[in-house]
């Protein structure tokens, strides 16, 4: 097994550079959770010209509705989206609003890889049903835009050491597509 990376945002263009599909990583600092309906609104909010709720210049975005939290805890169960639920805005959010990572399950659209490509993005991918385990990364965490989702609201997290993997690295390396080819009987 490789070595473990330490990834803090805000994120930069040398440390995303210094990432490869596969490799496994601690997530620390502050990332926002936003589902598909936040990230909707969020299109439509840089559509019209306006000033996004959040600055996601250099951030992350980590695809969940967590559950409530227990008393005592920062939040609830946190698992991961299927990220291909957003692939239709990331694009958007990563040419126009800067976004520099994002955090989820399952693969993602050409658009998406060739958006990451053009712009020194990352895909880090957590593992799905294991959210409670996730949940205890979380230090801190407040809504701070789009309240009425509810549970897809946005959310200003602090993370320390949330574990993740490099899904898809800036340079278009993809895990999903070489774990395919590792097994494929030709």
């Amino acid at each position: 097994m490789g070595e473990i990376k330490k990834l803090t945002t805000p994120l930069t263009d040398e440390a995303i550079r210094n990432l490869q599909a596969g490799d496994s990583v601690l997530l620390s600092g502050v990332i926002y959770t936003a589902r598909d309906k936040a990230h909707k609104l969020l299109c439509e909010t840089l559509a019209a010209g306006k000033e996004l709720p959040v600055d996601l210049r250099d951030q992350l975005i980590y695809y969940v509705g967590p559950a409530p939290a227990k008393p005592g805890q920062a939040i609830g169960s946190c698992g991961p989206t299927t990220s291909s639920r957003m692939d239709s805005y990331a694009p958007v959010l990563i040419r126009q609003a800067g976004l520099k990572g994002m955090l989820g399950k399952g693969p993602r659209s050409q658009e998406v890889i060739q958006a990451m490509q053009d712009c020194t993005a990352v895909y880090l991918a957590a593992i799905g049903g294991t959210g409670v385990a996730i949940s205890h990364a979380v230090k801190k965490a407040e809504v701070i835009a789009y309240e009425a989702l509810g549970t897809c609201a946005i959310r200003r997290l602090e993370v320390e050491d949330l574990p993740c993997i490099v899904a898809i690295d800036c340079e278009g390396r993809n895990l999903y597509q070489q774990g395919i080819a590792q097994y494929r009987r030709d």
